[in-house]
């Protein structure tokens, strides 16, 4: 078969975690001889600001088919909105342009509900990985569920998730538990040991070392500047301590959160943060400090896979499934502090042993492509509410 007569499967992705999640469906999609691989870039990989991470797509070997510019200079309300406008747009082009057979998308940002509120409109068949999950502290929650509404192939990390989308009434036969992602990272990457780790980074690391992210939060009351001051309270109190920084996310309030960190980073030596540090340096990372703190994804699905412990900051997590390695604490410095004090004590540290990841053992990129590859796409755009009391 020819590569033109191939189904074509455009994959949007719109931020260095996401692609890093999506990087191996990818792959997939491309080495099958069956399947035409598109990639429309957007969001933060075009920002300079946020590393212009387009650039780790093209250096794994891929092309990018198309590339959407949507942020603004603002990450005020305002300006989120503006972008998702600009977004809408720029996608609509972009699609009508490609003509996928079928779009991927995964999780619940504000640049892939633009994506696919563009397809939808198309009638452009849509998959969506990582559907059914909740951030109770964000309203990425909404947007994710909108999503789920909008697509017609769901793929899930759990039995939970899964059960969650069919009860917003999608088809069940049509909803796919996979598992997580994120592991087929941790299993096909060949990880950087400390010595190489420390040459990619540029920072030595010590006898402690703490990994953080802390992205903004939208739906809690104290905003997302104080929730981090209060973190960078109870950093500045650890001694011996080396503290790696990954930056924040285009979200609201996070530009201003990124001046914190740097003007952290001015007054404290032990400290380095990286706009980017990519899959591999993130990962490697993770596995020689002794636990990551914030508020991300990555510590509730990715980190136990490591055995290693996770402070999760807030609600941005809230309503995740956890593994007994994450210790919740609220985003107070006296919490953060007491928090820092359990990872630390031998009580948790021997109980990491034990710890199993509950978004699976990996293999979940696989089964997507397979899926994607042989499920019957006609007539799927017309879709019907599966209801619970006909059950």
């Amino acid at each position: 078969m020819s590569k033109s007569a191939c189904r074509k499967i455009c994959v949007i992705t719109g931020t260095r975690a996401e692609y890093g999640l999506l990087r191996w469906v990818m792959q997939g999609i491309k080495d099958d001889p069956e399947l035409t691989l598109q990639i429309i870039a957007t969001g933060m990989h075009l920002s300079p600001e946020f590393g212009l991470t387009y650039r780790q797509i093209e250096q794994d070997g891929f092309q990018i088919d198309r590339k959407v510019e949507m942020l603004t200079s603002s990450d005020t309300a305002v300006g989120i909105a503006k972008s998702m406008g600009l977004g809408l747009i720029g996608f609509a082009d972009a699609l009508h342009e490609l003509k996928p057979d079928l779009i991927v998308v995964l999780g619940d940002r504000f640049e892939i509900f633009s994506a696919v509120s563009a397809a939808l409109v198309a009638r452009i068949p849509v998959a969506h990985l990582h559907g059914g999950e909740l951030t109770e502290g964000a309203f990425d929650d909404a947007i994710r569920h909108s999503i789920t509404k909008m697509s017609h192939l769901h793929f899930v990390a759990d039995e939970e998730y899964r059960q969650r989308v069919i009860q917003l009434g999608e088809q069940p036969d049509r909803v796919f538990l996979v598992g997580g992602l994120g592991i087929d990272n941790i299993k096909r990457l060949k990880l950087l040991d400390r010595e190489e780790l420390e040459a990619a980074i540029d920072f030595k690391l010590g006898s402690k070392n703490l990994l953080f992210t802390f992205h903004p939060v939208t739906l809690e009351a104290a905003t997302a500047s104080e929730q981090m001051a209060q973190l960078l309270l109870a950093l500045a109190e650890l001694e011996d301590t080396q503290l790696i920084f990954t930056m924040p996310n285009a979200d609201t309030d996070g530009r201003d959160m990124i001046r914190m960190v740097k003007e952290f980073l001015a007054q404290h030596s032990n400290a380095r943060a990286y706009t980017s540090l990519g899959q591999l340096r993130y990962l490697s990372c993770v596995s020689h400090v002794d636990g990551v703190i914030g508020n991300s994804s990555s510590g509730l699905a990715e980190v136990p896979s490591f055995k290693k412990g996770t402070i999760n900051i807030g609600d941005r997590q809230r309503g995740r499934l956890q593994a007994a390695s994450v210790i919740n604490c609220v985003p107070t410095r006296q919490s953060i502090t007491a928090a820092v004090e359990k990872l630390y004590s031998l009580d948790f540290q021997k109980g990491l042993s034990k710890v199993t990841n509950p978004y699976g053992e990996g293999g979940a990129s696989e089964k997507v492509v397979e899926i994607l590859k042989n499920h019957v796409l006609d007539g799927m755009v017309k879709k019907t509410f599966y209801d619970l009391r006909n059950e």
